[in-house]
């Protein structure tokens, strides 16, 4: 097939239609742009697209379900950055009709900044983290709009937990006008929809951190301070394949933590972070930072260092991208940290098991489910067990637990 013949197509993908249109490699309409409503694009594409072609769309709501339909269809799907599309081509008017003939040129130039297209078991879980934070979001909402009217009615909370079901009562005999006791009555009656919401999808996170392809990069998360199960759900759903990234410097520029560089001539300045990345893997990191200064001597350590020098705000930005280049090392490595402590490590690990209650792979008590994975990581070898709260929690050794489980140490494992 000659290069004339080659065909270079583009897709604008919008809510109800895509627009269509086609270029040569000499830049040549070959297909005018024309509009597809959603309810014949299927139709369109088997009808109208080759094996041969090479097709392009921005990364949008619903690309990746239209890019399922074409990649069966045609030799090439590309998924392009839109932002950095916009970059390349600044157009002073700007129709469907010319943004989808400029996309098709720009992959016919090979200028098409692509964007990794994350296989279907990434899609889902961050849908569903995705899902969890709305969900989140509408309980915190209620909650802020409970503690408003006590604020502006000088209102004393009673003891213990304000929006515990033992609470309702008090809520309720509030006095309060009559519209605002209805708005009090309707935020409670949310915050009770929501919670038995969120228990369930707090089970199923669980259970799925416990199946391929998180449990095993799981082990390896867990161990670091600061990330617990959301927060390494989060991280995993975020990157998907660590193999992208040949370096922690390219993963740091994913999550938007790098340093903004202007060199000009004789000029170089540094400046902010370019928060150009995963916004969600960049306020997960941030909010790790802070539970690992609190509690990890060395973490610490190197947050009042740096502290002292740029800030506190500044600080826990550098301590995120310092955990996110660890983060980076023992996912590509498959190992533990070299400042793992096994006792705290078994803690955060038994504190993991205990989530699952009966979804523990073979059924394994959570003492059994920490030493397997002390295991992987090396760890704890003269570790049998924990003191928490005052309470000594058991860790059998790792005979025992191959006695006991003797599946869990098959070949394949």
């Amino acid at each position: 097939m000659s290069n004339q013949s080659q065909r270079y197509v583009a897709f604008d993908v919008h809510k109800s239609y895509v627009m269509a249109a086609a270029v040569n490699a000499a830049q040549e309409v070959v297909l005018p742009p024309r509009r597809i409503p959603f309810s014949r694009f299927e139709q369109w594409i088997v009808k109208n697209l080759h094996p041969t072609d090479q097709v392009v769309l921005e990364a949008t709501t619903n690309a990746w379900y239209v890019h399922d339909q074409l990649e069966p269809l045609v030799g090439r799907v590309v998924v392009a950055h839109p932002y950095r599309v916009k970059l390349i081509v600044a157009a002073a008017v700007k129709t469907d009709k010319k943004a989808t003939l400029g996309l098709a040129g720009l992959l016919a130039a090979n200028l098409i900044p692509e964007v990794w297209v994350p296989p279907l078991e990434v899609r889902e879980l961050r849908a569903f983290i995705s899902h969890r934070r709305r969900l989140v979001s509408q309980q915190t909402a209620a909650k802020n709009r409970l503690n408003s009217v006590l604020h502006r009615h000088n209102i004393v909370a009673p003891p213990g937990h304000l929006f515990n079901q033992d609470n309702q009562p008090w809520w309720q005999e509030l006095e309060l006008p009559s519209s605002e006791k209805l708005r009090v009555r309707q935020d409670l009656a949310t915050l009770l929809h929501l919670k038995p919401q969120l228990g369930e999808v707090e089970t199923e996170l669980a259970r799925l951190s416990t199946v391929e392809p998180w449990a095993n990069q799981m082990t390896y998360l867990v161990q670091l301070p600061g990330i617990g199960l959301l927060t390494a759900m989060t991280v995993l759903g975020a990157i998907g394949d660590i193999s992208r990234f040949s370096s922690a410097k390219k993963l740091v520029g994913y999550a938007g933590l790098g340093a903004r560089i202007h060199a000009s001539g004789q000029t170089h300045k540094g400046g902010g972070i370019t928060k150009e990345g995963r916004r969600d893997l960049r306020s997960v990191l941030v909010e790790a930072s802070w539970s690992a200064v609190r509690f990890d001597p060395h973490w610490q350590e190197q947050f009042e260092r740096l502290a002292h020098r740029i800030g506190k705000q500044k600080a826990i930005v550098a301590i995120a991208r310092k955990l996110l280049v660890v983060i980076w090392h023992v996912l590509t490595a498959a190992e533990a940290d070299r400042r793992a402590d096994a006792d705290r490590v078994a803690g955060k690990l038994m504190a993991w098991g205990a989530k699952l209650a009966a979804q523990r792979p073979g059924k394994m008590s959570v003492g059994q489910f920490a030493r397997f994975h002390l295991l992987k990581l090396g760890l704890g070898d003269d570790l049998f067990y924990i003191i928490r709260g005052g309470i000594k929690r058991l860790i059998p050794s790792a005979e025992k637990l191959q006695t006991d489980h003797p599946d869990l140490f098959t070949t394949d494992q």
